[in-house]
């Protein structure tokens, strides 16, 4: 339960829900009691007046006995239908209490994630990510809800019931508990098989869907290799260890009701034949037996729980402790003094040095520059050469190992983490577009609220708008998952849009321009030099057309600087600017029609 303490907060939060479903679950424990000593009286009275009444056949005495045995009955409907209200009432405050936790517990974790640094999610799995927010939190809520429920259920329906039974015989009661422990522990350990054995399906399962979705989305590599049947035998055998798993957790399924029923009757069987002997020596009556048989049955469904109660804990203990490992890691990107102001667009890398945390390598060695307000900077280099990660220090994804990034001359550290990349536009190398209409996906990037004339106006900066004018629906379209609709260059261009939309003092293109031919290309990059004019911007790219617009480019071989000057600077050495140049050059004369 060690785990479990970090809800406490959220307990005491709903703790009104949780003391009136307390005080819900007492009263519908009593009137569950009651009726049992309502058919005992019934069950006396009639063994006690039928014969009587055969005998002497007075009118009025029958009359009587109707009168109270009707009664008795009226009473034992009233009270279930009272119980069956006040379990409404349990449910409608500790149910409704759990899922208020695990709304609350869902978004303090998604809230989390997004305070966590890039680094975390490189060393994490999606999968992962998202089970601890779904599956995890679902088994935390069962704890929460039912398990809690069940709980209070157990305990106060003991403490009210057992000192009744022991008040009316201490054998009984004694013969009526003797196979309960048992029951509860039968229980805990079918549940638990359940539990192992569904969560070998769901992993089954999960291979399974992984399978066919691979094979839905390669059908045209399936096809194109014509192995259509291996990916159906494929199927076949990961389909059959499915069903193996299921035929198990059937056959431990089978033994639940079986084994409840078991020893409910055996419990039966002993209140029974204790009972009877009891009437015998006088000490009881067969009223009291039928309460007897009464209670047995109240308890079953509690100690039943008590082993399910049990196991949903142990899952949820287990749960929270992978929520609390996320939800106790710290942001390794942290803001210092959380400086908030409007930049100029300085940017300034002081011997800066750079190893990835999670594979440790080192990406960057020594890069000093300085690019001023207004002012651009190109990028070139080979890939793995750090160019890309230039772009995740300015917009600090990651904080630097070495050295220091300063803008504005103050150290990037200082800054408030949203201030500052609100004054940040950056197009990335791995365009990611969400399932939404192209104006939401271009709005996206503004901070404030958007016209219509700026979003149109940023899709023609970056040459997508004609684009978006010919689909039917124009900037009302879907594009589904990913973008998947757009082709490679119309999600890069509209992902420059969503860069530039709300006017950022730096923006930074890392290798925006890579899916777009050279004619796009030209067209973007003359937008670009007025689009660049009056901000600081940083282009990474492995073209040298594109770094031509800068005033200044650098080069960086193996994470280091290379070379560093302007386009022409650089054309007047032999060195690696002037050879890519040649070789592009060469390239595009080749490609180009006669």
């Amino acid at each position: 339960m060690k785990e479990l303490k970090y809800l406490n907060k959220y307990l005491r939060k709903y703790r009104r829900l949780l003391l009136w479903g307390t005080v819900f679950v007492i009263i519908s424990n009593l009137f569950q009691i009651f009726p049992a000593q309502l058919v005992r009286q019934a069950i006396d009275l009639v063994v006690e007046k039928i014969g009587q009444l055969q005998q002497l056949a007075d009118a009025g005495a029958t009359a009587s006995f109707y009168r109270s045995l009707t009664l008795l009955t009226v009473l034992i409907l009233v009270m279930a239908v009272l119980r069956g209200f006040f379990l409404y009432l349990v449910r409608q405050t500790l149910i409704v209490m759990s899922r208020h936790i695990e709304f609350d517990l869902k978004n303090e974790i998604f809230a989390h994630y997004q305070q966590l640094s890039l680094a975390f999610y490189r060393r994490n799995n999606t999968g992962d990510l998202m089970n601890r927010i779904s599956e995890d939190v679902s088994r935390v809520r069962m704890y929460l809800g039912p398990a809690i429920m069940y709980g209070l259920q157990l305990i106060t329906l003991f403490v009210i019931l057992i000192p009744v039974m022991f008040a009316i015989s201490t054998k009984l009661t004694l013969y009526a508990l003797i196979p309960l422990p048992l029951l509860s522990l039968s229980i805990y350990w079918v549940n638990n098989s359940i539990e192992r054995r569904s969560e070998r399906i769901q992993r089954s399962q999960s291979q399974l869907s992984t399978f066919v979705q691979e094979a839905f989305s390669g059908i045209r590599v399936l096809k194109a290799f014509h192995r259509e049947e291996d990916s159906v035998n494929g199927f076949g055998r990961a389909s059959e260890h499915y069903r193996q798993q299921s035929l198990k957790l059937t056959r431990i399924q089978a033994l639940f009701f079986p084994l409840i029923t078991a020893l409910i009757g055996l419990s039966t069987l002993l209140v029974v034949y204790a009972g009877s002997a009891e009437v015998i020596a006088g000490n009881l009556t067969i009223g009291h037996i039928a309460e007897f048989i009464i209670y047995v049955n109240l308890l079953t469904w509690p100690v039943t729980s008590l082993g399910y109660t049990s196991s949903l804990v142990q899952r949820a203990e287990a749960s929270q402790k992978r929520i609390n490992e996320f939800l106790k890691t710290v942001p390794e990107v942290r803001t210092e003094k959380g400086l908030v102001r409007s930049i100029t667009g300085k940017v300034t890398f002081d011997k800066v040095g750079f190893v990835y945390p999670d594979t440790g390598i080192e990406a960057l060695k020594k890069i000093s520059f300085t690019v001023e307000p207004g002012q651009s900077l190109a990028i070139i280099g080979t890939t793995g050469s750090g160019k890309s990660t230039i772009a995740n220090l300015v917009t600090r994804m990651y904080d630097v190992t070495k050295g220091e990034v300063r803008i504005d001359d103050i150290p990037i550290q200082q800054y408030d983490l949203t201030c500052l990349r609100s004054q940040i536009g950056y197009v990335p190398q791995d365009v990611f577009l969400f399932s939404d209409t192209i104006y939401n996906n271009i709005a996206f990037g503004g901070t404030h609220e958007l016209t219509r004339e700026q979003i149109e106006q940023a899709a023609r900066d970056a040459d997508v708008l004609h684009n978006i004018q010919r689909f039917p629906q124009g900037f009302d379209t879907r594009i589904g998952e990913r973008g998947i609709t757009l082709s490679g260059g119309q999600k890069q261009r509209v992902s420059i849009a969503r860069a530039i939309v709300h006017e950022p003092r730096i923006l930074i293109l890392d290798d925006a321009l890579s899916a777009v031919d050279t004619k796009t290309e030209h067209n973007i990059l003359n937008n670009l030099r007025r689009i660049m004019q009056g901000r600081t911007t940083i282009i990474i790219s492995h073209r040298v057309s594109s770094a031509k617009l800068a005033n200044k480019i650098i080069v960086l071989v193996d994470g280091r600087m290379a070379e560093e000057g302007t386009h022409e600077e650089l054309m007047q050495k032999d060195g690696f600017y002037r050879e890519l140049y040649e070789k592009q050059v060469s390239l595009e004369k080749e490609s180009s029609p006669d």
